[in-house]
């Protein structure tokens, strides 16, 4: 049994509290009477969040919180004491930041991207927002091209910062962003680039003849939806492609390209007719 995480258990008892669940060693756990399903069995496998409760009890819920153990999230403050900030984490307790572990001083009503870890002196669930402590990129566990899980961390002048599979920073240019993102947004995208000093260049679309697939899909997807016309050609300006495809003109120069040869598209001054009846 798992502080901080979803545990699958099994019902052992019913009480006037609520339901007693264990774990394979015998560990039990009250899941509390309003978060009892409407129908059980004794011997039922529930899947519920384990945590201390105000009185520092282990306790289960069945919702679902917006944060697990060792993961980010985007939470926003509920209230600011003389002891720290106490975030919305999803469920009837709030998540602590201590001030220390603030980058910043919080203010109550704002969101901010949070980590969430278990406190080794006191084994209770605590956020930081001193996010970088938890990220390093020494020694990846990445490559080029390989599909990973993103959470975007921070904008800059340059682009998006990325935390890469919950282990390592990363950029993606912002030329290379072509939808709207916020902060704390799970997004899938691709290794483009490892450099010398283990910095690390991320796409959010698929690279070289990779792309090609998804991008002319997504051309064929637009063509339907628009009586079989498309309206652009390897002539438009850059920023009409990526305000109506959300792709590079780059991009989908090779994705008409391909759709081209297939002969499923034909190619003319005014745009792209597609040949499927």
């Amino acid at each position: 049994m798992q502080l901080g995480k979803i545990n699958s258990l099994t019902i052992d008892r019913n009480t006037s509290p609520g339901l007693f669940l264990i774990d394979e060693e015998d560990n039990d756990v009250l899941l509390p009477g309003k978060y009892i399903p409407k129908t059980f069995e004794i011997g039922d496998k529930l899947d519920v969040f384990v945590y201390l409760d105000n009185e520092e009890r282990i306790i289960a819920t069945t919702l679902k919180p917006y944060i697990e153990l060792n993961d980010f999230a985007w939470l926003r403050v509920n209230q600011i004491t003389r002891h720290g900030a106490f975030l919305d984490m999803g469920i009837e307790k709030d998540l602590f930041v201590p001030f220390k572990e603030q980058a910043r001083p919080m203010q109550e009503g704002k969101s901010y991207l949070i980590y969430m870890h278990l406190d080794e002196k006191t084994d209770r669930l605590v956020g930081t927002s001193k996010i970088n402590k938890f990220l390093s990129n020494d020694e990846l566990t990445v490559s080029v091209f390989d599909e990973v899980d993103l959470i975007v961390s921070h904008m800059t002048d340059i682009g998006v910062n990325v935390i890469i599979n919950k282990k390592h920073k990363g950029l993606v240019y912002e030329d290379q962003v072509f939808k709207d993102i916020r902060v704390g947004d799970k997004l899938k995208g691709i290794i483009k680039k490892i450099r010398k000093d283990n910095k690390i260049d991320v796409s959010l679309q698929q690279i070289g003849y990779k792309s090609i697939e998804p991008n002319a899909q997504r051309i064929l997807t637009e063509l339907e939806d628009n009586e079989g016309f498309l309206g652009l050609t390897d002539k438009s300006n850059p920023e009409i492609i990526k305000q109506i495809l959300q792709m590079s003109k780059k991009n989908f120069k090779k994705a008409i390209g391909s759709l081209y040869k297939q002969r499923l598209i034909t190619i003319e001054k005014d745009g792209i007719y597609t040949t499927r009846k």
